[in-house]
């Protein structure tokens, strides 16, 4: 063997160890996971989860019921009137939860802003709307953009909700979002498609 070869083979297996130690793992197991990885809603600590395919069968299960599987549904609604739910946000995603309180979360450069809803008028927004009271609480959201005469109305897995969330902070620049944030915003939108 010569010493450029042994010397390749060296450097090779340290960028193959370094890319191994960059991959993603799974939050409860630490095995490796591969894109489009399933996440788990983590009720007691009120977060989302990234998880292996047999961790995301696994527990789900549990006797605590602590982990909830986040859907994978997508459906596009028709124009819905959130204004009735009293938040000036164009950009914004509304979350039911089990004691049947609703938050809305929208994005900013410093991360999620977090606003509580009346829950009647939740429910009377979803009276008029059938498909909102399929939401499952806690795990889906009805995500909203009427931003710059957008008008997107989807039920997503909040997984999505939180993925819209990064690329808001990484694309904001100064105190209007700059030139990158909006379009970026557009792509989101424009590239979800229906799932069931």
């Amino acid at each position: 063997m010569t010493t450029a070869g042994a010397l390749a083979r060296v450097i090779r297996s340290a960028a193959d160890r370094a890319a191994a130690a960059e991959a993603e793992r799974c939050d409860l197991c630490a095995a490796a996971v591969a894109d489009g990885h399933p996440h788990l809603y983590d009720t007691g600590a009120a977060a989302v989860r990234c998880v292996c395919a047999p961790c995301s069968v696994l527990f789900p299960g549990d006797a605590a019921g602590r982990y909830r599987l986040v859907p994978r549904r997508r459906v596009r609604l028709p124009t819905v009137d959130t204004a009735v739910l009293g938040v000036p946000v164009g950009l914004v995603f509304f979350v039911p939860h089990e004691d049947g309180t609703v938050t809305a979360e929208g994005p900013s450069p410093a991360g999620v802003m977090r606003w509580e809803v009346d829950a009647a008028a939740w429910q009377r927004l979803s009276a008029g709307c059938p498909r909102l009271a399929s939401v499952a609480p806690e795990v889906e959201a009805l995500l909203v953009n009427t931003v710059r005469g957008l008008d997107e109305h989807w039920i997503v897995p909040v997984d999505d909700c939180y993925r819209m969330v990064a690329l808001v902070r990484r694309e904001w620049r100064g105190l209007s979002g700059g030139g990158r944030v909006w379009p970026a915003v557009e792509r989101f939108f424009a590239e979800l498609t229906e799932r069931s």
